[in-house]
């Protein structure tokens, strides 16, 4: 039997009485490896952007006052100096009645003050005819109009999408301090399991919690270190957690935590460092023999083997260490408000997360309809599930009909339901 179910809340307790999650360190890293990495600390410009004023169409850069006047059928002639080409200083100097032919993004050259489009001029030899007058400024993207020299372009925290990482390249750096991502051992247990792509013999199944889980911890930002499977025998499961705990900063395995003579989990974890096993089952359906334990300041997360089970546990427990310890800030769960499609019952004395899909009817209400009770070791339930809902310990039922709150697990899942 376990030794004391504590309730979902209390088990959160406890676990923030004896573990708080922070950024586990700070590491520079080439601007090519920056993506979905977390900023450490505001970015400052350190120069203008652009840095000089730059033509914003092909064209004749002028004096804007020299065109004033200048119309379809009475242009104004120029003189030809030159012509600007971009990646290159100019080399020619526009004075009142000249001009010289530029490109788009070529920088503006001395006394000019405005960019004629190309479509509003005719070329004879060193004589340029303008048919019609630009104003100053007109036509030129001014240095610094776009990002001022000292001006604070990306906050701390901020993470970064190919957008930031283009605002980084185009400040000049080349190098960005970043939050280290927290190493997550991964390893399933048990005789039964193997490995996908291997032969799957009579009485085995495949090892789905642990790429389940690899991919659940990257998606919170950390990184997902797979050990494989270990049996349940004690030295090897002991020298397994020791290689874990040895080199990364977070433990997850599934299976091994029940009551059978064959889970040994709890009983390893307490040899490893204090304070151990923490929780040792959680009134909670699914997901009972959950068991979390602190070895040395370092979380080991014993998670059930049933699949669904496995990643309901990571998203109530896991998935918020994961994101303090990675530097990112952890938005609030999207919800949405829902009718049942029948009655619903909870596990007697326990919370119970009813996995639920979710689809519009004839009347347009958000109808969810729980995914079939006892499959919570079934694939289909991971691939059905738009998210859950859940039934208070103190509650009897929920009524067919009745109104609930189901938090999605993704977040295309609303943006589906909100078309």
């Amino acid at each position: 039997m376990f030794r004391k179910l504590v309730s979902v809340d209390e088990a959160k307790r406890i676990l923030a009485k004896n573990f708080t999650p922070k950024p586990v360190g700070k590491e520079l890293v080439p601007l090519s490896e920056a993506y979905n990495r977390i900023l450490t600390r505001d970015v400052v410009s350190p120069l203008d952007i652009p840095p000089f004023n730059r033509s914003t169409v092909d064209g004749y850069t002028v004096k804007g006052a020299d065109t004033f006047g200048a119309e379809e059928t009475r242009p104004i002639a120029l003189k030809l100096i030159g012509k600007v080409d971009v990646g290159e200083a100019p080399r020619v100097k526009v004075e009142k009645g000249t001009t010289a032919e530029i490109v788009t993004g070529a920088p503006i050259p001395e006394g000019a003050d405005a960019v004629v489009i190309v479509e509003n001029t005719v070329r004879k030899d060193k004589t340029v005819l303008v048919h019609e007058s630009v104003s100053l400024g007109e036509n030129v993207m001014k240095a610094g109009s776009d990002i001022r020299k000292g001006e604070t372009v990306l906050k701390k925290g901020a993470i970064l999408s190919p957008h930031e990482v283009g605002v980084l390249a185009a400040v000049g750096l080349s190098k960005v301090e970043v939050y280290k991502r927290p190493k997550v051992a991964i390893f399933s247990t048990g005789a039964e399991v193997v490995e996908p792509g291997k032969p799957l013999r009579e009485g085995k199944i495949f090892n789905i919690n642990a790429y389940a889980l690899s991919a659940a911890v990257a998606e919170c930002g950390g990184q997902p270190l797979y050990m494989g499977v270990v049996q349940d025998e004690t030295e090897q499961m002991t020298t397994a957690f020791k290689k874990a705990l040895n080199t990364t900063d977070v433990v997850i395995t599934s299976g091994g935590v029940s009551v059978g003579p064959t889970d040994i989990i709890p009983k390893v974890l307490d040899t490893l460092g204090k304070p151990g096993v923490i929780v040792y089952g959680i009134a909670i359906r699914p997901g009972k023999p959950t068991t979390i334990a602190i070895i040395n300041n370092k979380p080991v997360f014993s998670l059930p083997g049933h699949p669904a089970s496995t990643l309901l546990i990571f998203h109530l427990f896991v998935r918020s260490a994961l994101f303090h310890m990675a530097g990112r800030k952890e938005d609030p769960p999207l919800t949405v408000n829902a009718v049942t499609s029948e009655r619903l019952f909870p596990s007697r004395g326990r919370r119970t997360y009813v996995t639920v899909t979710l689809k519009r009817d004839k009347s347009r209400r958000i109808v969810a309809s729980p995914v079939p009770a006892g499959l919570y070791g079934a694939i289909t339930t991971l691939a059905k599930a738009d998210g859950f809902t859940v039934i208070h310990e103190s509650q009897q039922f929920i009524e067919k009909s009745q109104i609930v709150k189901v938090e999605l697990f993704k977040p295309s899942v609303y943006y589906s339901l909100m078309r």
